[in-house]
């Protein structure tokens, strides 16, 4: 039993250990074997394996556990002893291939446990997931992998007894997912005991250790398995796992979410963790997501590679590291290599003139002499075709096809035409028919995989290739044409990207036999083209690969010399006849040699992995062609069935022998099979390529060539193309075979992969190139990819080329060894070079295999590949996960996976994803089809359920950190400035000229009063509902006189001077209640109504502002009063302490007996309160003389007249909102036409229908209502238009914003509605914030707002730099409307305050008379902010007194004019200096980030980034399946470092809705970042990149 751990397949829960197996009596050996089998090919489900191996193993399992680990490590080291001293008896025909201990091929395996047993114990945090994806992602695939689509059905009756066993722990009571999640990921399989101490202080060390695990630490691979059967026996007696985390557990998982729609994000009020921790910035935070972003900032400060040193330039002054060669890499030493030259061809007197020729004389010589059997599923042969057949079937169905199909009287097919072959794998016999009919009529076969659905993978590539051959008929079999897909009409449906095909069937029915004087033209082989065989690329497209009939004729003949073919051979094909190999040897050679095939179809193998071995004992076959998976399938199913032998073969030919995987299976397999009469020198690999054909072969004992050879190569040198034979590094090598001599006839050279083809010194790896004969010809219709494979001139260093004779590229990466064998380490296909170092992906995939391989993933179900980002090559790593695995032992597998590849290649894996079983894309013959994976992965198609990405550790590539400068003066900036002949970035809005009529009054009370006795009856406002009726109206005298009733009702309650809460919905009630306070000298406070749905999170809102305001006295509608002191109420907030609350529905008909007269204008007004997007509630204080101002300017900005009539679509509860609703129609006297925002939720197309209805001029709205057009109205369009909505009157429509303006928002809403008459002109922006609520808008005359690119990159360091439209890196602003009349704006440096120029971003400063007086904080923390309201520059106009908006933007002068004649200034606002992240020391914008993030999958609804102990969280919304939300985390790590050049940290998905937005429609990150952190965003998913 010794022998079977060199598999390679050390299981350790799946299989008893390799030392327990020799206790076990052989039958239960064998019992064990089938069970192993059935499972791994999914004829059995886990739950009934293990219950059928438990009954097996139960006799013997105490006395295993009982045996002193020393002696099965003793007994283990003999048994491998006497393995090789058994194995020296047999080999002593080949005396060089004694089983060195060094070779065995299992060394692997034992490398990568070495290699884990090297980390010390690590803890990473555990992903964490939400329930249902958890179950859904384990229940949907329970199909084994590699399993046709006819087994689906088998799948769906597995699945119901699958749900108890995907979730192992459901019954201990713990439905958290992440109860282990601090599980220590242990170092090596030899210790799974969990031994830990809490990453924080006051945790609880839980440690259980195991003797048995330190005894095996240094032992062979057995022990360890055993170890670490015994250390999992030991933790699983625990009825749950420890709790290694030292915080309490979760509590149940809310089944449900609360469905809170209109909830953005406040606190759901649960937070069940007592135990505090502190974060790096020594802030306690009290959660358990805290404690794993612990542990990844743990894991992160790990020393990482040591950093690159030179950079180069990336179009500017970003730098990104370039990779350094190391002075120490290895270099080669070897002379130059000189070409290696097969021996002669034979000449044969007798050898056919072509492949025709030699069919037409088996065909009429020995007509009954077998050419092909073909076998069912059952293994049993159906039909043996003889030479006679071949030759009369080939003959009819050429016949039929060039005289039979005609279109029109012509004939449909002309000589040199192709044709497509469809045939399935099982049906051997009318491919061969269909194949040489073909060459009889001098039509070119194009051997393809019947597609079978309209999806497959590849396909669209198949029918591009089809296309381009032209081809328009494709040959079937009548069952084939039966199954494929058929459109409504009956016919076989088009498939994508395919040309039009006409099928036809090849049936004995559907030929005609040819008159007796047609004789098909039988010539001597020329350069035609015989076939195109196929062949997909590393990008996934297909080729067509042109042979000749010369070429088809020489390989023949050369393969027949090399493998010593002899007539009437048996031979054994298990390889796909349709390409490659299978084709060569099965089709081609063999009828040549009169052979006989025994094809053995893909389905039965996968029935009975054992049917090629028995084919070979019942036909005694001489030679057998299989792959090494062949090989490794039949192991894993050898019931010890003493009645075969292998004795007959003579060649075991191993198609796949260049594959580094193969020598463990050849290994294996004669360990295994020397018993059963196989010879050790039968077994001869091949190396083969679809363009040069076969390459070498290594030759069968009989022709007398050198024994075969073993290299044990350093990886470390191959990743730089160098051949070292490893001394010292047992761990990291590659242990190789050779491919054998090269073909006879041949010229073949090593030349280096890169740049001019030279010849590669000796000791250098390179691509192997080939000029012979027996080639393949070109690329169809490609010239230029032709001309690079398939005529190759390699030269000597001194660039001479080596020979007149063109080279064909093998895509073959090797070198020329000694007795010049030919050993090969790997394709170009599967190259990946990461920072200059060369890797393969098949040695990638090896190593991931050689940890545990049979417990988590599918051998062979395992996908390596490189994506590129940024600016170099990173690995990724797909397996399919068996649907037993839980998430633990999954994610614990990944993380050991990641070690033991970065230990053996050194290199870093930047993702590793686990896909459900079976649902990789799949090759024709099972395998996976690796391009369309990666499509996949890259296009967010691939549905993981389990993802791991270490961009931490792979991209060392990343811009130098900024330094900051020290700091410069304010001085010398100026004086550098000047020199640089910039200007200093300062503007104004124009001078607030002569007084008008109302602008003598100083109140707007007072204004307010002298309209109801000027003009009474004029009307001010109209207020819409949601049926766009007009609920209420109010006239100058109407509004009056509503507003003195409320005066009266106040004036013997209240003092002057009092604050008064209004809590009204929009409407006229608020404005007459605000004036009536005015009246009754007390300050008004408007407040926005609590939700009644949504009191919880609404009601806490409006105490806070009622209590920081200092309101003595709330004024209310009945209905919100009662609201106010519901039982629901009292559950949200308490209801006793509420202030005094009157309602105004009823008030008396009383006239106020005077009006109040404030002393001075700049005594206070109103308050104006607001939540920042940080979540702050700031209120300021606005005098009366700000408020005129205001009104002021926007009357002259906007040109407001009596006359006029404006539409408003805002809140009226603060900012420029409340402004334009409650203060400019009373001032200027226009008619404001006022729709509630609420409303446009059940009426989207309210307010474009009322500007339309009302010919509206000047619009405004916010952005929330803009998107609730473009996504409600969006294809309504046509209905609005029909119902008579026209927007041609509109001249400006102002978004009302204190932020960014949105331009995608924008453009698409312009775009959307210029059918209905909207000018594209119109739209614009304005600016404003709590410092000053309007700062710039558009206004009616004045130039179109402007556009202007920057460079993101430049914008990062403060600078701005203009860019042109399209460039790389380039952003879009838009200038947010124009300055105010009497506004003044200077861009000021944050730190220093001292002026800046144009081309500098700094923190905007606004002067004006209109600006706010302060802030209204509760506890007097005036003094902390007071400067955001008067602040002076340190250099230059020192005088003058700013406001600091907390804005940065930048000034442009523009080319354009304003109304005075001036060059016109532009301000573009580019963030909120409170929302900027400062990370490598620079500055961004979370906005970017997020725009990057939102476009990289359409999945994305919404995005937030904030930062938390310098690591980035990026939070998305997820609208779609959850199975896409694993998705989202490549992508979104890749597009942030592309863009950003950042590594995202934690990448957080959730449903939609949870990020938290304000009223005014922008996010609110602090907020979403509390509910992160307090664990309340119920998230979908949260990886943790490493």
């Amino acid at each position: 039993m010794a022998e079977r751990t060199s598999t390679g397949l050390l299981t350790m829960m799946l299989e008893p250990t390799p030392a327990v197996a020799m206790t076990l009596p052989a039958e239960v050996r064998e019992k064990l074997a089938e069970l192993e089998l059935e499972l791994s090919e999914g004829d059995i489900t886990q739950k009934g394996y293990e219950k059928k191996r438990g009954k097996l193993l139960a006799p013997y399992i105490p006395q295993i556990q009982g045996v002193d680990p020393s002696l099965q490590i003793d007994n283990r080291i003999q048994a491998s002893s006497q393995a090789v001293l058994q194995g020296s008896k047999h080999n002593k025909s080949r005396a060089a291939n004694t089983r060195d201990e060094r070779f065995r091929s299992d060394l692997h395996t034992e490398a990568v446990q070495a290699a884990l047993a090297k980390y010390k114990e690590r803890k990473m945090p555990m992903p964490s997931k939400r329930r249902s994806v958890l179950v859904q992602s384990s229940v949907e695939a329970c199909t084994p992998p590699d399993t046709s689509s006819a087994s689906e059905d088998e799948g769906s009756l597995r699945r119901q007894g699958r749900l108890a066993t995907s979730t192992p722990y459901q019954g201990h009571g713990h439905p958290a997912v992440e109860h282990w999640f601090n599980r220590v990921i242990q170092g090596s399989s030899t210790s799974s005991s969990a031994s830990s101490t809490s990453s924080h202080p006051g945790g609880r060390s839980v440690t259980t250790t195991n003797t048995t695990a330190h005894a095996a630490l240094n032992a062979n691979a057995a022990a360890t398995a055993l170890a670490d059967l015994m250390a999992h026996t030991q933790l699983d007696n625990h009825s749950a796992p420890p709790d290694v985390t030292g915080l309490s557990e979760r509590s149940p998982l809310h089944a449900e979410r609360p469905q809170v729609a209109s909830v953005r994000g406040i606190s759901r009020g649960y937070n069940h963790h007592t135990s505090v921790m502190e974060t790096a910035d020594g802030v306690p935070v009290n959660s358990r997501v805290s404690s794993k972003i612990q542990q990844l900032l743990n894991t992160l400060k790990r020393p990482k590679r040591p950093p690159l040193r030179e950079f180069f330039v990336d179009d500017f002054e970003e730098l990104l590291d370039v990779q350094q060669a190391d002075p120490n890499q290895p270099k080669p030493e070897g002379q130059q290599m000189s070409t290696l030259e097969g021996e002669p061809l034979g000449v044969v007197n007798k050898w056919p003139p072509s492949l025709p020729a030699a069919l037409q004389r088996w065909g009429t010589t020995q007509p009954k002499s077998p050419c092909l059997t073909a076998l069912d599923n059952a293994g049993k042969p159906v039909y043996t075709l003889t030479y006679g057949k071949l030759w009369t079937r080939s003959q009819k169905l050429a016949y039929t096809l060039l005289n039979k199909l005609s279109t029109r009287n012509e004939p449909l097919l002309m000589p040199g035409d192709r044709v497509a072959l469809v045939f399935p794998n099982n049906d051997p016999v009318m491919f061969m028919v269909a194949f040489y009919g073909c060459l009889l009529a001098e039509l070119v076969p194009v051997p393809i995989e019947v597609p079978l659905t309209r999806k497959d993978a590849g396909s669209q590539q198949i029918g591009f290739l089809l296309g381009s051959c032209g081809v328009t008929l494709a040959l079937t079999t009548d069952a084939c044409q039966k199954g494929l897909p058929k459109a409504q009409t009956g016919e076989v449906a088009t498939f994508k990207g395919w040309p039009r095909l006409l099928w036809f069937v090849t049936d004995g029915k559907h030929v005609v036999k040819p008159p007796k004087d047609w004789h098909p033209p039988v010539r001597e082989a020329s350069n035609d083209i015989a076939y195109i065989e196929y062949k997909t690329s590393k990008e996934g497209s297909t080729m067509g690969i042109t042979v000749s009939h010369s070429a088809m004729l020489a390989h023949c003949h050369a393969l027949t010399q090399a493998c010593g073919y002899t007539e009437a051979e048996t031979i054994t094909n298990v390889l796909d006849f349709k390409r490659e190999a299978g084709l060569w040897h099965g089709v081609l050679t063999s009828v040549m040699n009169r052979m006989h095939v025994i094809s053995i179809p893909y389905s039965l193998m996968k029935v009975n992995p054992l049917s090629w071995i028995q084919k070979v004992h019942t036909y005694k076959a001489r030679v057998a062609v299989v792959k090494s998976r062949d090989m490794h399938w039949s192991l894993l199913a050898q019931r010890d069935q003493r009645d075969i032998s292998l004795s007959s073969l003579r060649m075991l030919i191993v198609a796949d022998g260049a594959n580094p995987w193969s020598i463990s299976s050849c290994d294996a397999f004669l360990n295994v099979f020397q018993a059963r009469g196989l010879r050790p020198e039968v077994i001869c690999p091949c190396a083969s390529s679809s363009e040069a054909m076969t390459v070498a072969i290594r030759r069968p004992p009989e022709m007398g060539v050198p024994p075969p050879g073993k290299a044990v190569l350093s990886m470390g040198g191959l990743s730089h193309s160098v051949i070292r034979v490893d001394t010292e590094e047992k761990l990291s090598v590659l242990t190789v075979q050779d491919v054998g001599q090269v073909m006879p006839g041949a010229l073949v050279c090593v030349v280096r992969v890169e740049g001019t083809p030279y010849l590669c010194q000796t000791d250098e790896v390179g691509e192997i190139c080939v000029s012979s004969g027996s080639t393949g010809v070109a690329y169809y219709g490609l010239p230029g990819m032709t001309k690079n494979v398939f005529e190759t001139i390699p030269v000597t260093s001194s660039g001479l080329p080596i020979s007149d004779r063109p080279f064909t590229r093998t895509s073959l990466l090797g070198f020329v060894g000694p007795d010049s064998l030919v050993f090969v380490v790997g394709k170009m296909d599967g190259l990946m070079v990461v920072s200059g170092r060369r890797h393969n992906a098949d040695d990638v995939v090896a190593t991931a295999l050689a940890v545990e391989p049979m417990k988590f993933v599918y051998r062979g179900r395992i996908a390596v590949f490189s994506v590129s980002v940024l600016h170099d090559e990173r690995i990724v790593v797909v397996a399919e996960q068996r649907p037993d695995a839980s998430e633990e032992d999954s994610f614990q597998w990944m993380s050991r996976v990641l070690q033991a590849i970065d230990s053996i290649h050194q290199v870093g894996v930047y993702c590793l994803a686990l896909v459900p079983a079976n649902t990789l894309p799949k090759a024709p013959l099972g395998g996976i089809h690796i391009s369309e994976t990666k499509q996949r992965f890259l296009e967010g198609a691939l549905h993981p359920c389990n993802v791991l990405m270490c961009p931490h550790t792979c991209v060392t590539n990343l811009p130098k950190p900024r330094q900051k400068q020290p700091e410069v003066g304010p001085a010398s900036m100026i004086v550098g400035n000047l020199v640089a002949g910039k200007r200093i970035a300062q503007a104004c809005g124009r001078d607030v000229a002569q007084l008008e009529d109302n602008d003598q009054f100083l109140y707007i009370q007072d204004v307010l009063q002298w309209r109801a006795q000027a003009t009474p009856d004029h009307p001010l406002f109209l207020v819409l509902n949601a049926k766009g009726t007009v609920a209420s109206t109010a006239s100058c005298l109407q509004l009056h006189k509503r507003a003195e009733r409320v005066a009266a009702a106040l004036m013997g309650r209240l003092n002057t001077g009092d604050h008064v809460a209004l809590v009204y919905p929009p409407g006229i009630d608020l404005i007459a209640t605000f004036y009536g306070c005015l009246y009754a000298g007390c300050v008004p406070v408007t407040v926005r109504p609590p939700h009644p749905q949504n009191l919880a999170t609404t009601l806490p809102t409006v105490k806070m502002i009622v209590e920081v305001s200092k309101s003595v006295c709330i004024l209310t509608t009945q209905a919100i009063m009662k609201l106010l002191k519901s039982k629901e109420a009292a559950a949200a907030v308490d209801i006793k302490s509420w202030p005094m609350v009157l309602d105004t529905d009823d008030l008396p008909r009383k006239k106020s007996p005077q009006m109040y007269k404030p002393p001075t204008p700049e005594m206070l007004a109103y308050l104006d309160f607001s939540v920042s997007t940080t979540g702050i509630l700031a209120g300021v204080k606005m005098s009366h003389a700000a408020t005129s101002a205001l009104c002021r300017s926007i009357k002259l900005q906007c040109e407001l007249y009596p006359s006029r009539q404006i539409a408003i679509c805002l809140d009226p509860y603060c900012g420029l909102g409340f402004a334009l609703w409650c203060l400019c129609s009373v001032y200027s006297g226009h008619q404001s036409i006022l729709v509630p925002p609420l409303e446009l939720e059940s009426n989207a197309s309210l307010w474009l229908a009322a500007v339309s209805q009302y010919k509206v001029r000047v619009t405004f709205c916010s952005y929330s209502v803009m998107e609730m057009c473009t996504k409600g109205l969006g294809s309504q369009t046509e209905a609005l238009r029909l119902r008579n909505v026209n927007l041609s009157c509109v001249r400006t429509c102002m978004v009302v914003a204190e932020e960014r303006p949105r331009i995608a928002l924008t453009q698409s809403f312009s775009k959307i509605f210029k059918d209905l008459g909207l000018s594209p002109r119109a739209v614009s922006t304005t600016f404003g914030c709590r410092v000053n609520v309007a700062i710039c808008l558009q206004g009616t005359a004045g130039p179109d707002p402007t556009t202007v690119y920057v460079d993101m990159r430049a914008l990062r360091h403060d600078r701005v730099r203009l860019v042109e439209r399209g460039s790389p890196h380039s952003l879009p602003l838009m200038e947010s409307g124009k300055i105010l009349p009497g506004v003044k704006v200077i861009i000021a440096n944050t730190e220093t305050k001292g002026p800046l120029g144009d081309s500098h971003l700094g923190e905007i400063w606004v002067s004006s008379p209109h600006n706010a007086t302060g802030y209204y904080t509760v506890y007097g923390e005036e003094a902390l902010h007071a400067d955001h309201f008067n602040t002076k520059l340190s250099f230059g106009d020192t005088q003058t007194v700013w406001a600091r908006t907390g804005y940065l933007g930048f000034l442009r002068r523009t080319e354009l004019t304003d109304a005075s004649g001036e060059r016109h200034d532009a301000l573009y606002v580019v963030g909120s200096l409170d929302e900027t992240l400062e990370l490598r020391g620079m500055r961004y914008h979370p906005i970017d980030i997020e725009t990057s993030v939102i476009r990289s999958h359409k999945s994305i609804a919404e995005c937030a980034v904030f930062t938390w102990t310098n690591l980035l969280v990026v939070v998305v919304e997820l609208e779609g399946s959850e199975q896409e939300a694993l998705d989202l985390v490549a992508l979104v790590t890749n597009v942030v470092l592309e863009e950003h050049y950042l590594i995202v940290g934690v990448v957080v998905v959730v449903d939609p809705g949870v990020i938290p937005i304000n009223s005014r429609g922008e996010k609110q990150r602090m907020h979403l970042r509390d509910g992160f952190l307090a664990d309340q965003l119920d998230p979908i998913y949260v990886a943790y990149n490493m």
